[in-house]
C-alpha cells in the first residue's frame, strides 16, 4: 500500500484553522453531555465525571499517530476497548436503565426496534440497549433521546437493512434518500459503541438513479459513535444535522459516503472506498457561509479501491477539512469535485 500524509480542505483558505478549532472544541465538549457521567454508587454524579471522561478523550486523542496499514485488509477495524463509561445517566444523575436485545430470546427483547419502542417518548434518563452478538436484520428508528446502542463488538452485533431510495414505501411512494437508512436517529444525546449499521443493497452501477443507500441518518444533536463501522455503498452515513462525534469508527462505501449538513468531528477514523472504478468520500451541504457546519477528518486513514473524489460540493459553501490524515493512492489528482458549478470554488 503506498499513499501520504496530507493536510487538505475544501473552503475558505483562512477558515481553515478557526474551522478545526471550532468543530474540535464544540463537539468535544457537547460530548461530555451526550455520553453519561461517571456515578458513584448511588448513581449520583461523583462531581468529576464530566472533567474526567474529557481528559481521558483528549488524551487518548492526542498520543497516537496514523500508520499505513492500522487497521487490517479486510475491512474491519476491529474492536478497540474505548475508555468510555456508558453507566449512569447525564440527563438526571440516575443510573442508567438497562434493556438487553437478544435474538435468543434470553434477553427483555428480540428485536431492536421492540426494545426501542419500550422507551416513553418523555424519557429524560440515559437508557443503555445492550445489543448481544447477531445478526439483526431490521429497521430501526430512535425517535426518543438519551439513548445508547451498546454492542458485543462491531463484527458480532450488526444491524441491516437493504432499502434504497428507490424503494416504495407503505404508502406506494418511494422512500427517497432520508427514508432508506437502516437506523435512523431523530433524537438527541444519542450514543453507539461496539456495533455496526449496515445497509445490504448492492453498489449501484454508473449513472443509476435511486441507489442511494443509507445505512444510519443521525439527525438528532450531540451524539458519539465510538469503535462503530458503518457499511454501504452510495450514501452510506447521512450525517444529516447536528453536533456528532465519531472516534475510530470505520466508514465504507463507494459514492458520497458521508454526506450531510452535520458539524462533525472524525477522529482516528478509518474511511475505505469500494468504488469500481471512481467514487467520492464526502458530499457537504453546508448552504451559506454564515453556517457553522462542516465536517472535520483528524489523524484518519483514507483506504480502498477506485479513484476518488475527497469530496463533492453538495451545497454552494461545502466545507470538509482533512487534518493529519493518511491517504492511501486513491485519491484523484483534482481532489474535490464542484458539481459543474464553478463558484462551489469558492
Amino acid at each position: 500500500m503506498t499513499g501520504s500524509f496530507r493536510q487538505v480542505f475544501y473552503g475558505p483558505r483562512v477558515e481553515v484553522l478557526i474551522i478545526q478549532l471550532l468543530l474540535w472544541a464544540t463537539v468535544i465538549v457537547s460530548i461530555c453531555n451526550v455520553l453519561p457521567v461517571k456515578a458513584n454508587g448511588n448513581g449520583d454524579d461523583d462531581g468529576a465525571g464530566n472533567d474526567d471522561w474529557l481528559d481521558r478523550m483528549a488524551k487518548s486523542s492526542s498520543n497516537e499517530e496514523v500508520q499505513p496499514g492500522r487497521f487490517n485488509t479486510k475491512h474491519d477495524a476491529g474492536r478497540m476497548d474505548l475508555e468510555v463509561d456508558v453507566g449512569s445517566s447525564a440527563a438526571s444523575g440516575q443510573s442508567a436503565k438497562t434493556i438487553i436485545v437478544a435474538k435468543d430470546g434470553s434477553g427483555h427483547f428480540k428485536t431492536v426496534q421492540a426494545a426501542v419502542d419500550s422507551i416513553p417518548k418523555s424519557n429524560s434518563q440515559r437508557v443503555i440497549i445492550a445489543i448481544k452478538a447477531g445478526i439483526y436484520k431490521e429497521k430501526v428508528t430512535v425517535n426518543v433521546p438519551w439513548v445508547t446502542f451498546q454492542g458485543a463488538g462491531p463484527r458480532l452485533t450488526e444491524i441491516q437493512w437493504g432499502d434504497m431510495a428507490s424503494t416504495k414505501g407503505p404508502d406506494g411512494k418511494e422512500l427517497g434518500t432520508y427514508r432508506s437508512a437502516s437506523v435512523a436517529i431523530n433524537g438527541d444525546h444519542f450514543t453507539a459503541k461496539d456495533i455496526s449499521f449496515r445497509n445490504t443493497a448492492p453498489p449501484p452501477p454508473g449513472g443509476a438513479v435511486g441507489r442511494q443507500a443509507v445505512a444510519l441518518r443521525i439527525s438528532g444533536d450531540m451524539a458519539a459513535f465510538l469503535n462503530v463501522n458503518f457499511y454501504g455503498a452510495q450514501d452510506t452515513l447521512y450525517d444529516h444535522n447536528g453536533r456528532h462525534y465519531f472516534y475510530k469508527c470505520l466508514i465504507e462505501g463507494s459514492i458520497d459516503f458521508i454526506f450531510g449538513n452535520g458539524r462533525s468531528l472524525y477522529l482516528e477514523c478509518r474511511l475505505h472506498s469500494i468504488a469500481s472504478p471512481s467514487g467520492s468520500l464526502t458530499a457537504q451541504k453546508r448552504l451559506t457561509t454564515n453556517e457553522d457546519t462542516g465536517f472535520s477528518f483528524v489523524r484518519c486513514v483514507v483506504t480502498g479501491s477506485g479513484s476518488i473524489y475527497l469530496g463533492r460540493a453538495w451545497g454552494p459553501a461545502s466545507r470538509v477539512v482533512f487534518s493529519f490524515t493518511y491517504f492511501d493512492n486513491i485519491i484523484l489528482p483534482q481532489g474535490w469535485f464542484d458539481c459543474a458549478d464553478p463558484t462551489r470554488q469558492k
